[in-house]
Parts: structure tokens; sequence; C-alpha cells
């Protein structure tokens, strides 16, 4: 099943004292491209969520957001810092001595100095935390994966209808196509005989013209290889992978023989079926820019 590269998902449960919550969203980017907010204290997780995507997701710009709140008591140590302390302590003491104010510090107030006491937690269990995280994230993704399947259903669903309407005005070329050669054999005839009158007319000379115009409209090459694009298509719409950029060369390709087929007729009828062509191939250009 093809897929858009625009997407989101979230989950959130509490697993292992954690309180985690994860969310996801991406938009179009020709490589993988990630970004992920997380809390320093959990920052070794952001190569482990990145693996884990790359195993997931082929193409977009994606961006992460990993929360996690401890629910449990921590432990912990609370180390004094003297020096700094001291410092404080002796500034206030020259405050007093210099000013005439009254000492009335205490250890409250001197706690309450910046870095006065610091609070060192446990190392984490990298594995441990990962484990609880792990399935919130999956989940995250694999909601984010569904939403993506859903809108790329939505784009193959445009693309093959207007892929039909190529080939419909393709088979009107076919049709119309030889139909042009017998329309100036007439005319060239008709004029031959109006510029000689009563003199005879060379046919064979008119069907040499006739033979040369023929080769110079022939489309038929180029039809045929736009009905095989066409068929490549729907064989790319249907496969399980990352194809996007495989679809992006077949529209060049597409393209390329719209553009050999226009300069080639000189028939007002298929020139604007040429134009519808592209016209749709374009649009299936804009399209597949959002397929994975």
């Amino acid at each position: 099943m093809i897929k858009s590269m625009t997407g989101y998902g979230r989950s959130q449960a509490i697993n292992n004292g954690l309180d985690i919550s994860f969310e996801i969203k991406s938009v179009n980017h020709r490589y993988f491209e990630f970004s992920a907010r997380i809390s320093r204290a959990y920052g070794f997780l952001e190569d482990k969520v990145k693996t884990y995507l790359k195993s997931r997701v082929a193409r977009g710009k994606i961006e992460c957001y990993l929360q996690i709140t401890e629910l449990d008591t921590v432990a912990a140590s609370v180390a004094v810092n003297k020096s700094l302390a001291q410092g404080y302590i002796t500034a206030l003491q020259e405050l007093e001595s210099e000013f005439g104010l009254r000492n009335d510090v205490s250890v409250m107030q001197v706690a309450r100095f910046p870095d006065v006491l610091n609070v060192k937690k446990a190392e984490a269990d990298e594995d441990a935390v990962w484990a609880a995280v792990l399935p919130v994230v999956s989940e995250a993704v694999d909601r984010f994966i569904a939403m993506r399947e859903k809108e790329g259903e939505k784009l193959k669903e445009d693309v093959l209808a207007r892929a039909d309407s190529i080939l419909d005005n393709v088979s009107v070329i076919e049709q119309r196509s030889p139909q042009t050669v017998k329309e100036y054999t007439q005319r060239l005839s008709e004029r031959i005989k109006e510029v000689l009158e009563d003199k005879t007319v060379d046919e064979a000379r008119i069907l040499t013209e006739a033979a040369i115009f023929a080769d110079k409209v022939a489309v038929a090459e180029e039809t045929v290889r736009l009905r095989s694009h066409i068929s490549q298509l729907h064989e790319m719409l249907e496969s399980d992978e990352a194809i996007g950029r495989k679809l992006d060369f077949l529209v060049q390709e597409m393209n390329r023989e719209a553009n050999t087929t226009g300069s080639k007729c000189q028939d007002v009828s298929i020139t604007k079926r040429v134009l519808e062509i592209k016209s749709e191939i374009e649009k299936i250009r804009e399209q597949i820019q959002n397929i994975e």
C-alpha cells in the first residue's frame, strides 16, 4: 500500500513509573530528515528513536516530541557547595561591617542562594527507560503510518483517474493520426490539380510526399511508450515499497513522450489532446511529490 508523506500520530502511557507521551508528524521531503525534542535528561533516547523510525519510515521531514515525567520517587543525594556558601556568608559579613547592618542570615537564607545545594539523581538505566518508551513510540508510529496509508489511498485514486484520462486521450490520438495523413494526401492532390489544371497528375509523386508527411507526424512509438508508462504506473501503485522517487522518474518519461507527440502533430484536434495529456501529467507530478 502506498503512503503519503504527510501524517500525524500520538500516544501516551504510564510504564515503569514513567508518564510517557510521544508525538510524531511529517511533511514532504526528498529524503529522510529527522528532528526531535527530548528533555536533556533523556537525550540518550534520540538515537534510539531515530533508528526505530528509519526502520519503519522511508522518506519525509519528521518531527518528534517525547515527554517523560517521573512518577515514582527517584533515588537522589543533596550536596552542599561549601566554598560557594562560604563566599555568600563572607559577602554578607562585609555588608554588615561596611554599612552597619544587622546580620540576621540563617541557614535557610544561605541555602536559597543559587547553586549552594545541588541535587544529584541516580543515573538512569538506559535500557530500562527505552523498554518503557518503545511501546509508546511504536503505538504513535502505528497511528502515524495508518494516517499516511489513508492519505496514500486517496492519492492513488486520484493518480489512477488521471492516468485513465491520459489513456482516453491517447486512444483518440491513435485514431486521429492516420486520418490526418489521408486528409493531407487529399489536400495535396487537389492543390496539384489546381496548379496543373488539365495536365496529368503524377500520382507517384503525391504518394511519395504523403509518405514523407506520414513519417514526420507518426506518433505510434510515442503513444505505445505512453501506454507502457501508464502500465508501469499501475504496477508501482500496487507496491508496498517506497516508490515516490521511481514515480517521479516515470512521470518525467511520460512528459517527454507527450512533448515529442506535441512537436510532431500538425492537427488542431491532436494538439488539444496533447495539451490535456500534459495537464494531467503535471497534476500527477504534483500528487506524487507527496508519496513516500
